[in-house]
């Protein structure tokens, strides 16, 4: 009988363990329902302990917010990003337009020359337009 007393003690032992042990997961299982401390230290902030389910729970529609602005910030900061590589690409356009300008604007007054003219006809043989050695006349023509 003593065997069976013995068995039956350690079965009852293992049994207590068990319970307590289950008991002892079931409170840390549940961290949301224990007390949360009002005095935060160092520690505590940077160890996590203070990032319970229940504060993200009451904070959920803070951390929303946080990420919505944030994503709006990025976005907005793409945006501006793209407009000033455009603005640097139209820059860039517009002194290549003003530098063509110029210069097709140089090579028209050398063409039109009358100096250049002359010597273009010449060199056809297009005209019998020569410079003048004398200077125009003055015609006057008296009123009435």
């Amino acid at each position: 009988m003593k065997k069976e007393e013995i068995k039956e003690k350690k079965e009852l032992e293992e049994l207590k363990m068990r319970s307590e042990l289950q008991n002892a997961i079931r409170e840390q299982a549940r961290e949301d329902e224990q007390e949360q401390s009002r005095n935060f230290t160092l520690r505590k902030i940077l160890g996590g302990d203070f990032l319970t389910a229940r504060m993200i729970r009451q904070q959920i529609g803070l951390i929303l917010l946080i990420v919505f602005f944030t994503i709006i910030y990025i976005s907005n900061r793409y945006s501006c990003d793209k407009n000033l590589i455009e603005i640097d690409r139209l820059n860039k356009e517009l002194q290549d337009a003003k530098f063509k300008a110029l210069s097709s604007s140089s090579e028209l007054t050398e063409r039109c020359r009358e100096s250049n003219v002359l010597q273009m006809l010449k060199n056809n043989k297009d005209s019998t337009l020569k410079i003048p050695s004398q200077p125009p006349y003055i015609i006057n023509i008296p009123e009435k």
